[in-house]
């Protein structure tokens, strides 16, 4: 006997999927020195910076394993440590030349993604799925 999944199982497996193609497609371009755990804590830095026990929060993983994936992410030169202007002691976790360099593909990965989901589901039910997902930020999503 068959039940139906739960809508955040659903949510989850399409997510997935969109992420780890655009992993895929980033792999392909050259960038193949970066993990996809190291790449889903860089979805969590603010085009400022992010202090590092920010990322382990959004990211769900413990300061030690974020401290770990950033000290191998500055070692491919993906990120770079520097000071927070706003507190002289601490340090801020940001994007380098090189990962901005990998964010057009991602996008246009991202893109891609979009358009076979608009085909598949047609312009309206895509239309209503963006519109659902948009309004769940609004109890879902601690950094909207």
């Amino acid at each position: 006997m068959s039940r139906d999944l739960p809508s955040s199982l659903l949510m989850f497996i399409a997510s997935r999927a969109a992420a780890d193609r655009v992993f895929r497609a980033l792999h392909e371009a050259g960038f193949d020195d970066i993990t996809i755990a190291q790449s889903r804590l860089m979805m969590g830095l603010d085009p400022d910076g992010t202090r590092l026990s920010v990322l382990a929060e959004r990211a769900q993983i413990a300061k030690q394993t974020a401290t770990a994936l950033v000290d191998k992410l500055e070692r491919a030169g993906y990120v770079e440590r520097v000071p927070d202007p706003s507190d002289g002691r601490a340090r801020l976790v940001r994007l380098t030349a090189r990962a901005e360099s990998a964010l057009p593909l991602a996008h246009a990965e991202e893109e891609r993604i979009e358009a076979e989901w608009r085909e598949h589901l047609g312009p309206e039910l895509m239309g209503h799925l963006r519109q659902a997902l948009t309004a769940l930020r609004e109890i879902t999503d601690p950094y909207r």
